[in-house]
């Protein structure tokens, strides 16, 4: 176990230094910084005094090693934009995306297992050729779709939710919190149906496909011809063996939530991290684009990390095999 432990962390960290060098790489491409930093008086001298003050002027190299060097310490440098430490920043708009990230993945997960399970065994009843029928929709639609449909029907026809902004929060530490403001829970629940949709219509037919092709395995038959209760047989031996491969897709669509949330936020001028990224991306905020890139590399690593872990402590079989190589 703790030599698989060390080999999928090592991993992760090859992961990590490669996505930092790709994204480091990339916004080398998307425009000149001092274009937007600097006004149409400008110098010659000016444009080369700011450059050395950025950092811009050394090579590739030596940029992408301090890079490495700050975001280890927790230091993405200084955003062109707004002049102010990039882990400020991320700190002040990490509650928003989390708490809609968080929302958004109990109700996939919740009502996705839920009604997973309830389609499988009743497979035949009217409810749940609905409830697959509809499914449809959060599969085809775009995220994007999903939200200006919502904002159309419930803000601007029947008027029953707001349709940009956070609503009220409440300070507690550092953290600004939604969830104890009426305007706030409110606020929240549009984008948390739109960016939880789709995960949650993905995992619901992936149960539903694991727990038929369980229930169709012979030792659910023999439960069954035993005498034990549909219930039982349901719960306890076909959820239980249902959940195993639904783990890896749940942490992967988890990941996708929080890298997802981008668009949510874009639609719904959710103040967290992926409209910062939005607006970083329009005036070439280097330091924020690429702090925000490796902040959603890591949390996706550290997902995959976990969901390994489980898998591995759930089927006996990834242990036999790891004792044989």
């Amino acid at each position: 176990m703790f030599a698989y432990i060390v080999r999928r962390m090592f991993q992760s960290v090859i992961v990590l230094l490669v996505v930092g060098l790709v994204a480091f790489s990339m916004f080398r491409f998307v425009g000149d910084p001092i274009d937007n930093m600097l006004g149409q008086e400008r110098t010659q001298a000016d444009i080369d005094r700011l450059r050395t003050e950025l950092g811009l002027d050394q090579p590739f190299p030596v940029q992408y090693f301090k890079f490495l060097k700050g975001a280890v310490q927790g230091d993405f440098g200084v955003s062109y934009r707004q002049g102010r430490p990039v882990s400020t920043i991320l700190v002040e708009r990490a509650p928003a995306t989390l708490e809609l990230a968080f929302v958004s993945g109990f109700l996939a997960i919740t009502m996705g297992i839920a009604l997973g399970v309830f389609t499988a065994i009743r497979r035949q009843g009217i409810a749940a050729n609905v409830i697959m029928t509809v499914s449809l929709l959060g599969v085809s639609l775009p995220t994007f779709l999903i939200g200006i449909l919502l904002i159309y029907v419930f803000s601007i026809e029947l008027g029953w939710l707001p349709s940009f902004g956070r609503g009220e929060t409440v300070k507690i530490g550092n953290w600004s919190t939604g969830f104890l403001t009426a305007s706030g829970l409110k606020a929240l629940i549009l984008p948390a149906i739109t960016l939880g949709l789709y995960q949650m219509t993905l995992i619901m037919r992936l149960v539903r496909s694991e727990m038929l092709e369980v229930m169709r395995a012979d030792y659910v038959r023999f439960a069954r011809a035993r005498g034990l209760s549909d219930r039982v047989i349901n719960f306890r031996h076909a959820l239980k063996n249902t959940l195993v491969p639904v783990i890896t897709i749940t942490g992967l669509q988890l990941g996708s939530i929080i890298a997802f949330a981008i668009i949510t936020e874009t639609v719904f001028q959710w103040p967290g991290v992926g409209l910062l990224f939005i607006n970083a991306i329009q005036f070439v905020d280097i330091p924020v684009m690429a702090a925000y890139l490796m902040l959603i590399s890591v949390m996706f690593v550290t997902i995959n990390l976990i969901v390994d872990l489980l898998y591995y402590a759930i089927d006996p079989r990834l242990r036999v095999d790891a004792r044989a190589t």
